[in-house]
């Protein structure tokens, strides 16, 4: 017999997969659900350069607030969950009724934590959602999303024009493309190099990515790579190891929150709005 708890879960869920769009719902054989498009937020607590900078308070609510209540408004995803090792995030999405699933604190990095939560939900597509991306638009997602409507994309980020400012600045890591999209390289040195100093154009790389099911379930898999390590972006392992990023142009800048200078410029933004 159902606990009051599992019977409002299941009548919930019910109701979620009634009001959703045919085409967005799919059922396996056991009569599971199983999501199209899910959003995973990887919300860890620990940080190196900015501790607890998920909790920190921006323009007067937690980072990951802005986070979450964005990536909502995405029209695409059909479910969103918050990818968490600490029981203190837990307790604030629990407090605001979003979904959270507490993953292992030994994982080493985001996309980690979204193949935990894969082993857990089922989805044909999984959406990396950076924690730490206060300025995150739905509209960033739903350009991440474009390139699967061609079949053969396992992987998908996103770029934008590079301001000069970033151009020489490791932080903004850079990236070059083939001319259908395909991710070439990605360095935090300034790529293309600029040899006779003729007009260029760079772009800025933003550290969002969505996922086919079956790309996911490789990355745990694949040696971590030389480039990988020494660049310090975890992303040079898809390449490394032959799986191709197809990298979609937004219009959005974003600003990925890392210090006190950064958490500082996008709360003056976020109180312009």
């Amino acid at each position: 017999m159902l606990n009051d708890r599992a019977l409002l879960r299941k009548q919930l869920d019910s109701r979620r997969i009634a009001a959703a769009p045919l085409d967005t719902i799919i059922l396996d054989s056991m009569g599971h659900e199983k999501l199209g498009v899910l959003g995973v937020i990887p919300a860890r607590l620990a940080s190196t350069r900015l501790p607890r900078k998920i909790l920190r308070t921006i323009a007067r609510r937690p980072m990951l607030a802005w986070v979450y209540e964005a990536a909502l408004a995405c029209p695409q995803l059909n479910s969103l969950v918050v990818a968490t090792d600490s029981e203190e995030i837990a307790s604030l999405c629990r407090d605001n009724n979003w979904r959270c699933q507490l993953t292992s604190p030994d994982l080493a990095s985001g996309t980690d934590r979204v193949h935990a939560v894969s082993q857990i939900i089922d989805a044909e597509i999984y959406v990396n959602i950076q924690g730490d991306e206060p300025l995150l638009k739905p509209e960033h997602l739903t350009a991440l999303l474009r390139p699967f409507a061609e079949q053969h994309v396992e992987v998908s980020t996103l770029k934008v024009a590079c301001t000069a400012a970033n151009i020489h600045n490791p932080n903004a890591v850079k990236v070059v493309t083939a001319a259908d999209g395909r991710a070439l390289y990605f360095s935090r040195a300034t790529i293309p190099y600029n040899r006779d100093c003729s007009p260029a154009q760079y772009w800025k790389h933003i550290g969002l990515y969505a996922y086919r099911k079956s790309a996911l379930q490789r990355f745990p898999t694949l040696p971590h790579s030389t480039l990988e390590y020494t660049e310090k972006l975890e992303q040079l392992r898809f390449l490394e190891n032959n799986i191709t990023l197809y990298v979609e142009p937004t219009n959005h800048d974003t600003i990925g929150v890392d210090t006190e200078e950064d958490l500082k410029l996008v709360e003056s933004i976020l109180l312009q709005r």
